[in-house]
This record gives structure tokens, C-alpha cells and sequence, in this order.
């Protein structure tokens, strides 16, 4: 009785993991087909990449970046320092309006400004904009790389910082225009210009290495996560740390200095100029570059001769990177991304929209078929249409 009743738990075990085998080759059908234990369970996704994959993806931005356009680079860099202007401008109307609330508690009015001015990078980094402080660390890691020429570096950060600059400061100048820039809060942007230019050379140069690693850190996170919650904790985290710490970055500083300044502190544009922006935006580019690309190329990329990581990662955006597959609508002849896009001009894109010819429908007798006619296809099979009787008498 023992033997059999062995017998019948060892038929049973062995009928279980043939239907463990059967259900984990359904759902791995790549898997090799040796036996599989008992406890093998199907492999999890995750919506987060890995440090190499998120490292390679941010390479891959800087190399996208590098092959735009100068126009489109200084573009997307006015609107990056716009939305600088629109966080920074919720910042200090919240803060300087809990001013009394935090006189006995200072801090308080810090948490509230560095709670809020994240949203700009949110806005920034989820449309494509270009800010100096990142372009610091993509473009150079796509060097690093191999994916983008040397010279892209100080032509990427040239123009971006030009463009940071002019965003900023039209939206700061509008701002004080509508007589925004009044009571509390041009008294908080008055205070913080004053702080801003308050420390020497190298103290501004050591803070504002410190701010751009933690912005260079949120790019590097926002595409490390693969849905939007994901991003927009990977952004909120570092910006409102170095919001908070005190630290200097120096498209905010385009925007708040010059409020600071509409408002009446007692400076002028050079003390602004040499007391923080110069110190500030050498202290960005050698985080970024240094501290961000260099470092994490010899970790993970090959600065330190690694392997490209096995793992098929697609990313978000793949703008300029690829072969197209077709020409576009406007007949515009495609070229491969290595050789640079096509040349386009506001004109000559406004002439070919307007001279694109567009077939007309030949007048043929159709055939009747059921639920209507249709009609034979037009010449090069470009054109197909099914239309209805009632529709061709009208």
C-alpha cells in the first residue's frame, strides 16, 4: 500500500511540472529548451530602466541634439528659458505671499519655493526644450561616445545659453510690464539678488557645480522612468533639492536676476554679470561635463571600455536618429540622419505647400457594385476611393 500510494504522488509531482513547463514555454517562447524547475516564474517588466540603459539613452539625447539645426536649437532654448520664467514666477508670488508666515521660521518659505519651482523642468524636459545645463552633460557624454563631434560641445552650449537668456529675460520683462513684479513679490526677487551676489568667485563657482549635478541627475532619471508619474518624481526630487540647498543654476539665475533688478535692488547688470552669471556658468558646465558625462561614461559606457548593454531599450524620442523610411509630404527628398537633414527655409517650405499638386478625379463611368460604386484607381495607384451613388450626384 506504501509503494502505491509513492507511486501515485510521484505520477502527480512529474504531471505538475509538465504543466509548469508547458504554461512558462507559452509565455517565454524564446526560453532554451532545457527543463525548467518547478519554481521558474515568467520573467518581470519593469517601466524603469537600468543605470546603463538610462546612461546610453542620454548619450543618444545628446547625439539627437547635436545633429539639429542652429535655429531649432536657439528655438527650443527661448522656450526653455520661458518656462524657467514660468516656474520661477509661481516660486517667489507663493512665497513672498507666506512672507509673515515665516518670519519666525525662515525654512518655510524655502520648502515653499523649491516645492514649486520644479515645474519648469517638467515642462522643459517633457517637450523637447534645450536648457545650457543639460546640453553641458548630453553633448558631451555623445562625444564620450563617439556620436557626435567635439565641436558640437561649445556650439551646443553657446547657442543654448544665448537662448535660455533671451526666453528669460522677455518673460521677466513682461512680467514687470503687467505690474506682476510689485509689493511681496518684488521684494522677495529684491532679497534674492542681493543673496545671489552677495559671495565670492569661488564660493558661486563650488555652488553652481552643485546645482548642475542635481539637474544633470533629474534629466538622467526623467529618462531612466518610462511613464509620466515616473518622470515627474525623477525631476520633482533633485530640482527642489538644490532649490532648497541654495545652489546656483544659471538659466533660473537669467530670470530672477533680472526681476531682482526691475524691481530696484541696488546693482547693476555688470555686478550681476561677474558676481554670479560668469562663476555660475563655468560652475554648470563642469558639473555637468565632468562631474555627470565623464563620470558616469567610465562607469558605464566607453571611458572605461563596458560592453553595450544586451538589452533592446526603445526610446521615447527618436527625432533625427535613424534612416526615414520615405519622403515626406512635402516631397522634401530624404536623406540618411548621418549625412544632416535637408536644408528647409520658412520659404521654401511655404512654396512647396502651395505648388503640391493634387490629382483630380477622372470622370469615369463607375461600376456599380454592392453598397454603392467605386472608382477604378487613379494613374501610379496613388489614389483609391469608394464612394456612394447619392454622394456622386452631389
Amino acid at each position: 500500500w506504501l509503494k502505491h500510494f509513492l507511486a501515485q504522488g510521484d505520477e502527480a509531482e512529474s504531471a505538475a511540472n509538465e504543466s509548469c513547463l508547458v504554461v512558462s514555454s507559452r509565455l517565454r517562447p524564446q526560453a532554451p529548451s532545457r527543463e525548467l524547475p518547478f519554481s521558474t516564474m515568467p520573467e518581470v517588466l519593469s517601466l524603469c530602466k537600468g543605470p546603463k540603459e538610462a546612461y546610453e539613452a542620454f548619450a543618444d539625447k545628446g547625439a539627437e541634439l547635436s545633429r539639429k539645426s542652429v535655429p531649432k536649437i536657439f528655438h527650443q532654448s527661448v522656450y526653455a528659458g520661458i518656462y524657467i520664467g514660468f516656474g520661477g514666477m509661481l516660486s517667489l508670488t507663493v512665497a513672498a505671499g507666506i512672507a509673515d508666515a515665516s518670519k519666525n521660521n525662515p525654512t518655510l518659505q524655502s520648502f515653499v519655493f523649491a516645492a514649486l519651482f520644479p515645474v519648469n523642468l517638467l515642462l522643459i524636459l517633457l517637450t523637447g526644450g534645450v536648457l545650457m545645463t543639460g546640453a553641458s552633460a548630453t553633448v558631451p557624454a555623445a562625444v564620450l561616445e563617439k556620436k557626435a563631434h567635439w565641436s558640437s560641445i561649445p556650439k551646443l552650449v553657446a547657442i543654448s545659453w544665448v537662448g535660455n537668456l533671451v526666453g528669460a529675460v522677455i518673460f521677466a520683462l513682461l512680467v514687470h510690464y503687467c505690474d506682476m513684479n510689485t509689493g511681496a513679490t518684488a521684494e522677495l526677487a529684491k532679497k534674492t539678488v542681493i543673496k545671489k551676489c552677495s559671495k565670492d568667485f569661488m564660493k558661486t563657482f563650488i555652488k553652481g557645480i552643485g546645482c548642475n549635478w542635481l539637474v544633470c541627475m533629474a534629466v538622467f532619471l526623467c529618462g531612466q522612468a518610462q511613464d509620466m508619474a515616473g518622470k515627474m518624481v525623477a525631476i520633482w526630487f533633485p530640482i527642489s533639492c538644490f532649490v532648497a540647498i541654495g545652489f546656483e543654476h544659471i538659466p533660473a539665475n537669467f530670470f530672477l536676476l533680472p526681476m531682482g533688478l526691475l524691481a530696484g535692488a541696488d546693482l547693476t547688470v555688470w555686478d550681476i554679470f561677474i558676481k554670479n552669471i560668469v562663476p555660475t556658468t563655468l560652475g554648470n558646465f563642469v558639473a555637468g561635463s565632468i562631474f555627470v558625462a565623464l563620470n558616469y561614461s567610465y562607469a558605464f559606457g566607453s571611458l572605461g571600455r563596458n560592453n553595450k548593454s544586451p538589452i533592446l531599450v526603445t526610446r521615447c524620442s527618436q527625432e533625427d536618429l535613424g534612416e526615414p523610411l520615405a519622403k515626406n509630404d512635402f516631397g522634401l527628398k530624404a536623406t540618411p540622419a548621418s549625412q544632416g537633414a535637408p536644408r528647409r527655409t520658412w520659404v521654401s517650405l511655404l512654396r512647396r505647400m502651395t505648388s503640391v499638386s493634387r490629382p483630380e478625379l477622372v470622370k469615369e463611368e463607375p461600376k456599380e457594385e454592392e453598397g454603392g460604386s467605386v472608382f477604378p484607381a487613379l494613374e501610379g495607384g496613388a489614389f483609391r476611393r469608394q464612394v456612394s451613388t447619392e454622394q456622386q450626384e452631389v
